[in-house]
């Protein structure tokens, strides 16, 4: 259960994502520098070393929803979906992703979809398993959001949606504190079907927020739901390299106002 955001601008995106999850689950650790088949990344982690969001060096983001209008399961043991995020976040492509997701054990994995957004050539591709097959989708560069749900996917899509169109009329669209007030957003009301969700044992446990431009790429992290306070962010990024000959490359560092 999850809300993903994406603001696409000329030079870069930002992208939001509230993270929806059984209150009961272990909670998430916070982000942290990964290696990840050569490839420096930014992710946090379920403790069995799963991820939901990922930013890799080259300001890159995989974002992994459950799939829950498929209503097929997998029959005995699941393979846990973080897996998958992990297995295409060293990707600078789509091709390479969907190349890299090729050895899943797909039968034992249950629906998804991963959204991938990569800024240097403004593709989003989708990956979409069903039980049957993965199919990756093209998605036009432009703002949009992707919503699953536990409860009831179609309503909470629809409500969403609607949150999400009417906020995109506001003068301040796009900036990143329209983003984090979009995140923590109860209309219509506080519920299974709001932006920032809550119910008796469900509900949004944590925020995350990655900005790319030209000079670097960062991802933020809140623990915990969106509305209650201020977002308390600890930050890290990536910035350009100064080897000139790595021009699509970053370094990570940690980042301080």
């Amino acid at each position: 259960m999850c809300t993903v955001t994406l603001i696409a601008r000329k030079n870069g995106y930002a992208l939001g994502m509230n993270r929806d999850e059984q209150l009961a689950r272990v909670a998430g650790l916070p982000p942290s520098r990964k290696m990840i088949n050569g490839c420096a990344v930014l992710a946090p982690s379920e403790p069995g070393g799963g991820t939901w969001i990922a930013l890799n060096h080259a300001g890159i983001t995989f974002a992994l929803i459950n799939w829950y209008s498929i209503i097929t399961r997998v029959k005995g043991e699941a393979v846990s979906r973080g897996n998958v995020v992990n297995a295409a976040c060293a990707s600078q492509t789509p091709d390479l992703a969907g190349s890299l997701l090729a050895p899943l054990p797909f039968h034992r994995i249950n629906p998804f979809r991963l959204i991938g957004v990569f800024p240097a050539t403004s593709e989003i591709a989708e990956w979409r398993w069903d039980m049957k097959t993965l199919v990756r989708k093209r998605h036009q560069w432009k703002d949009q959001q992707w919503v699953s749900s536990g409860y009831d996917e179609p309503t909470a899509q629809r409500v969403r949606s609607r949150t999400f169109r009417v906020a995109l009329k506001q003068k301040s669209a796009g900036n990143l504190d329209w983003l984090q007030r979009l995140h923590r957003s109860h209309l219509p009301e506080a519920g299974p079907f709001s932006t920032c969700m809550h119910r008796p044992e469900a509900a949004t446990v944590s925020y995350t927020e990655v900005t790319v431009s030209p000079t670097g790429a960062m991802m933020s992290h809140h623990a915990g739901p969106p509305c209650e306070g201020a977002i308390a962010f600890a930050p890290h990024r990536f910035t350009k390299s100064q080897n000139s000959g790595a021009r699509n490359q970053m370094q990570v560092k940690p980042w301080t106002k």
